[in-house]
């Protein structure tokens, strides 16, 4: 089995979740912050919807700029329907490449510093993957506390428990 295949398995799993968790996001409460310093709801669940597009942007280009990178504002259409788009579109570019292009650089750039080179593979499962995961938990805390029942991830939740 490649590379490319274990990624992309892992993928179909992980972007389940995560738009099972975005689905949930109440529209009229996409302003909402748990603290002062955290994203509003909707720039949170913005952000994890557009992480496939700026990932795969970041694959095709080699190199990212963090310099003013921020989370977008909440999109005109739902979260759960723009992650949809732009998971299927990173799932189909991911189609065409290969093992060897996993291996080719990637560079993380703050203006004319280099912050981080690695391997584009090791970009997609840090940049892309885990980063997904921390914000899909984020996201989870912020559901909860809004008393948005919480879909089964890994196994069962305290909202769907096919076992009890």
């Amino acid at each position: 089995m490649t590379l490319m295949k274990l990624i992309l398995g892992e993928l179909q799993h992980e972007s389940q979740n995560t738009f099972r968790i975005l689905e949930r996001v109440p529209a009229d409460k996409l302003d909402w912050t748990p603290h002062p310093k955290s994203m509003s709801l909707g720039r949170l669940a913005s952000h994890l919807a557009t992480l496939p597009a700026g990932c795969k942007r970041m694959l095709e280009s080699g190199v990212f700029d963090v310099t003013g990178a921020r989370p977008p504002a909440p999109a005109d259409v739902p979260a759960a329907e723009l992650y949809q788009k732009n998971i299927a579109d990173l799932r189909e570019y991911l189609g065409t490449l290969t093992d060897e292009n996993l291996n080719e650089p990637f560079t993380m750039m703050k203006g004319d510093e280099v912050v981080r080179q690695m391997i584009k593979g090791l970009m997609l499962r840090i940049v892309f993957l885990n980063h997904s995961v921390h914000h899909r938990g984020q996201l989870s805390v912020y559901l909860r506390l809004l008393d948005v029942p919480l879909p089964a991830l890994y196994g069962t939740s305290a909202d769907e428990n096919p076992y009890a």
